[in-house]
C-alpha cells in the first residue's frame, strides 16, 4: 500500500438503496473531486472550510451523473489524517460505479481492505489495537460485544497497555543506565519501587488474561447445544427460544438428522444455539451420522441443555434411567455446565413430579433443573436467565477493560511470562544486564499491541480482514 496515493472505495453497502457514500482520501482528494464536482454556488470545494457539506452535481464533459452532497474534511481533521472527501450520492448501483469509475479515471486508485484505517493508523489517528476497534465494532451485533468495541475504539484499552508500558520503560532507561556504570557498581533503579511495579503489571496483566474467557464468548457468541433421546422436544425448544418456526417438528423419532444452528440475543449477549440429533441407537446410517455429529457439537459447546420428556418418566424405572443418563453425559463432559431441562412439565402429574424432584435431589452430580413447556413456551424466561447466570457480566456492567482479540491475548501472555522472568530475576539478585534483556521483550510485547512495534506482515493480516471503504 502507498500513503502518497490517492484512495476511493465504496463506504455504504453495496447494492440499491436510499443514497450511497463514496470515500475518497489522499493528498489530492480535495483536486480530483474538484474536476468532477460542481458547486449550485459556484464555489471551489478546495477552497472552503474543513467539515462543511456542499450540494452540486458530478459532472464530466457536460454529462451529469448525479446530484450529490459533497462532505468535506481537510488534513490532519479527518479520520485518515488526510485529505479526506465523502460523495453522497442516490443509492443506484448505475450511479456508484459510474462515479466511482470517473474517479479512476481522474487519478484514483481503488482502496484496498482496511486502507482507510491503516492510513489512520500511520498517520497517528489511531493506535493498532484502536484501529482493530474499528473492524469489531462494524461486526458487532448485539450490545454487549458493541459496548466493548466502543471501549476499545476510544482507548480504554490501549491506554491501559501506554501506562504500564511507560512506568516500565522508565525503569528500563534506570537498569541500562547502570550497565554504563557496571565498574562503579551503582543502582540507579530502586529495588523495593521496581518490585511494586513488577507487581502491579502482573496483576494487570492476569485481570486483562482472565478477562479474555468473557470477552471472547461476547464477541463470537456462546455455543450451547440441545441434546437428548429423539422425540423429547429439542427442535420445538429451539422454535420457543428463538419465537419462530426455524426446526422441522414432527412425532417421528428421528427428524432432526443433521444439527440446526441459530443466535439469540439476550439481554445483549449472544448465544448460539444448535438443535442435535437425537441420540439413540439406530440402525439408519444417515441418523448415525447425525448422532456423531451430535457429539462433536457437544465437544464444541459452552453449554449443555440436556433435555428429556417429562411425560415419560412415570414409566416404573425411568427417572433412575434419566439419572444414569445425565450422569454418563456429566462424565463425558465434566468441564462444560449442563442444564437439565424437563420438557411437557403440563403433561406430569402432581406425584409423578414430587417423585422426580425426590430422586433428583438425592443425585450428588445432579445439575440445576429446570421445568419447561416448549409447546405452551412455558418457563422459557427462566431458562434464558439461567443461561446468562453462566456470562460473567460483572466487568462489562462495571466497565472494565475486557479483552476480545486473541492477538492481543497472545501478547499478554508472552508480556506477563516476560514479567514474571524479570520479577524472578530481581528477587534472584540477577545482574542488571540480564534482567534487562526480559525487560525489553516484555516493552515488545506491550508494543505489539498498541502497534509501537509492527511489521508489514502483521499489519497486513489484520487490516485484511477490514471491509473495503473502512
Amino acid at each position: 500500500m502507498i500513503p502518497q496515493d490517492t484512495i476511493v472505495a465504496l463506504a455504504s453497502p453495496s447494492g440499491a438503496g436510499a443514497i450511497a457514500v463514496i470515500r475518497i482520501s489522499g493528498n489530492e482528494a480535495l483536486q480530483i473531486a474538484e474536476q468532477v464536482f460542481q458547486s449550485v454556488s459556484g464555489k471551489s470545494i478546495s477552497k472552503q472550510k474543513t467539515h462543511t457539506i456542499h450540494l452540486g452535481h458530478i459532472v464530466d464533459n457536460g454529462k451529469v451523473y448525479d446530484q450529490v452532497l459533497v462532505s468535506i474534511f481537510k488534513n490532519p481533521h479527518s479520520y485518515t489524517g488526510e485529505n479526506v472527501v465523502e460523495i453522497s450520492c442516490h443509492g443506484s448501483a448505475y450511479i456508484q460505479q459510474q462515479i466511482i469509475q470517473l474517479l479512476l479515471r481522474k487519478g484514483c486508485r481503488m482502496a484496498q481492505a482496511g486502507e482507510f484505517t491503516l492510513r489512520a493508523f500511520l498517520n497517528g489517528k489511531l493506535d493498532l489495537s484502536q484501529a482493530e476497534a474499528v473492524a469489531d465494532l462494524i461486526a458487532s451485533d448485539n450490545e454487549a460485544s458493541h459496548q466493548i468495541a466502543m471501549q476499545q475504539m476510544r482507548g480504554g484499552f490501549s491506554n491501559e497497555i501506554a501506562h504500564l508500558r511507560t512506568e516500565l520503560l522508565n525503569f528500563a532507561s534506570l537498569i541500562e543506565l547502570e550497565l554504563d556504570f557496571a565498574e562503579e557498581d551503582v543502582e540507579f533503579a530502586d529495588r523495593t519501587q521496581f518490585h511494586d511495579l513488577l507487581n502491579r503489571i502482573e496483576f494487570v496483566l492476569k485481570r486483562l488474561i482472565d478477562s479474555f474467557a468473557v470477552g471472547n464468548v461476547i464477541k463470537n457468541g456462546i455455543p450451547v447445544a440441545i441434546v437428548g433421546e429423539p422425540n423429547v422436544g429439542k427442535s420445538t425448544l429451539l422454535n420457543a427460544l428463538l419465537n419462530e418456526e426455524r426446526a422441522i417438528v414432527s412425532d417421528i423419532a428421528g427428524t432432526t438428522r443433521d444439527t440446526i444452528e441459530d443466535e439469540l440475543v439476550i439481554n445483549g449477549i449472544g448465544f448460539r444455539f444448535i438443535d442435535t440429533a437425537g441420540i439413540r441407537e439406530t440402525n439408519d446410517v444417515v441418523e448415525s451420522i447425525g448422532i456423531k455429529k451430535t457429539f462433536e457439537k457437544i465437544d464444541q459447546a459452552q453449554v449443555v441443555l440436556y433435555l428429556v420428556d417429562g411425560s415419560r418418566l412415570s414409566v416404573a424405572g425411568a427417572i433412575d434411567e434419566l439419572i444414569v443418563a445425565i450422569n454418563k453425559t456429566i462424565n463425558q463432559f465434566p468441564s462444560k455446565p449442563i442444564l437439565t431441562i424437563i420438557n411437557k412439565k403440563d403433561l406430569i402429574a402432581s406425584e409423578t413430579l414430587s417423585e422426580i424432584n425426590q430422586k433428583l435431589a438425592t443425585n450428588h452430580q445432579q445439575p440445576t433443573t429446570i421445568y419447561i413447556s416448549a409447546k405452551n413456551k412455558e418457563g422459557i424466561e427462566d431458562l434464558k436467565n439461567q443461561l446468562l447466570s453462566f456470562v460473567n457480566t460483572g466487568a462489562l456492567r462495571n466497565n472494565e477493560t475486557i479483552v476480545t482479540n486473541t492477538r492481543h491475548y497472545d501478547s499478554l501472555l508472552k508480556a506477563l511470562e516476560e514479567i514474571q522472568k524479570v520479577k524472578f530475576g530481581l528477587q534472584s539478585g540477577l545482574s542488571s544486564d540480564l534482567m534487562a534483556i526480559d525487560i525489553k521483550q516484555a516493552l515488545y510485547y506491550f508494543g505489539e499491541i498498541t502497534g509501537e512495534v509492527t511489521n508489514d506482515e502483521l499489519l497486513g493480516n489484520i487490516f485484511a480482514n477490514f471491509c473495503i471503504g473502512k
